[in-house]
């Protein structure tokens, strides 16, 4: 029985790290966007979903949190995605008129940093460092839900909330958007003079990409029933950039590989292997020396990925806008003469 908690764990945090990454991808692999702040942005998102979940403070409990609510599920798991996406667009707005590059990843760094700061020390806003506690299980109460069956239901409802998310980057990978994205990728300049609003296409992005993130970050609040500043530490954002790169920028299966193959094989299924000589931080330790050295080596010998993203060629455009057969030049020809003579 044991076991198969921990299985169903690890699905969870697979299906929780497949739409992190996604949202990752839009932003980065797609769009170019060096937001080293991702993990704060899944922090608003598990903060405002629980504060909206909880209630209001109990007096005398010495919690103290904005918003308290107990909104019925999902509404709060959407006000945090939306909150994320609008803190996204606030983001934005500051960055991306006047930076690009290295000096945007700097800016994102100090964003992060300075929200971590805020509410640790700001105790008012969502109590500082011990954060939230004591979240309410979704579906407990209406499925009449005991502790291992409700880890079944909300796995499985991860798993349907991250094939939406697939459904919806697929749609994208197959939009004339998502070309726009890969040129303000490759070369922002170039998109600019060739007429794009490079600016609204980062700010799309980033909106869509931090909704991703806060609904992941709802999720976990929701699975969990706790939520701290110990939980979005930078080290954080750098294994779902380890899962991005390792997995293959820009493609979905991409991400679907990287999410199994750094955060679920290398982060968490660890987790629930005995202590090592009764040292509890040796093995983290051990996590991160590996996802280092498998960070480097696939930059060295693989920088494709896992899964290589697919380049989109002109054969391949014509092919898939109208699915016609092709036809040569001589073929062209006569059948203009022959519409000729018809008429």
């Amino acid at each position: 029985m044991q076991l198969v908690y921990y299985a169903v764990t690890l699905i969870f945090f697979f299906f929780l790290y497949c739409i992190l990454n996604w949202g990752l991808n839009l932003q980065f692999g797609r769009t170019g966007i060096l937001n080293f702040a991702y993990i704060a942005f899944v922090a608003v998102g598990a903060y405002f979903t629980g504060v909206l979940s909880l209630g209001s403070p109990i007096a005398g409990s010495g919690e103290s949190y904005i918003l308290g609510s107990t909104l019925p599920f999902p509404i709060p798991l959407i006000v945090g995605g939306l909150a994320s996406s609008a803190f996204g667009l606030l983001i934005g707005l500051i960055a991306f008129r006047r930076l690009r590059s290295d000096y945007l990843a700097i800016v994102m760094i100090s964003v992060s940093i300075v929200l971590y700061d805020v509410v640790t020390n700001f105790v008012p806003l969502f109590d500082g460092a011990d954060g939230l506690n004591g979240v309410p299980e979704p579906f407990s109460g209406a499925l009449n839900l005991n502790a291992n069956s409700f880890l079944y239901v909300f796995a499985a409802f991860t798993g349907l909330v991250a094939l939406a998310g697939w459904w919806v980057m697929s749609r994208l990978t197959r939009s004339p958007l998502d070309r726009t994205f890969r040129a303000i990728r490759d070369d922002p300049d170039v998109a600019r003079g060739l007429g794009k609003n490079v600016f609204g296409y980062q700010m799309l992005a980033m909106a869509v990409g931090s909704f991703f993130a806060g609904i992941g970050g709802g999720l976990l609040m929701e699975f969990v029933g706790a939520f701290n500043t110990s939980a979005w530490t930078s080290g954080e954002t750098f294994v779902i950039f380890a899962a991005l790169i390792i997995g293959g920028l820009g493609n979905n299966a991409g991400m679907i590989a990287g999410s199994l193959a750094v955060p679920v094989i290398f982060v968490q299924l660890p987790k629930f292997l005995p202590q090592i000589g009764g040292n509890p931080a040796l093995i983290p330790e051990i996590d991160n020396m590996i996802i280092g050295i498998l960070l480097i080596l696939t930059l060295w010998f693989r920088p494709q990925g896992l899964v290589p993203e697919r380049r989109m060629t002109f054969d391949r455009l014509l092919a898939g806008r109208n699915r016609v057969p092709r036809l040569s030049l001589m073929p062209r020809l006569s059948l203009l003469a022959r519409r000729g003579g018809d008429r």
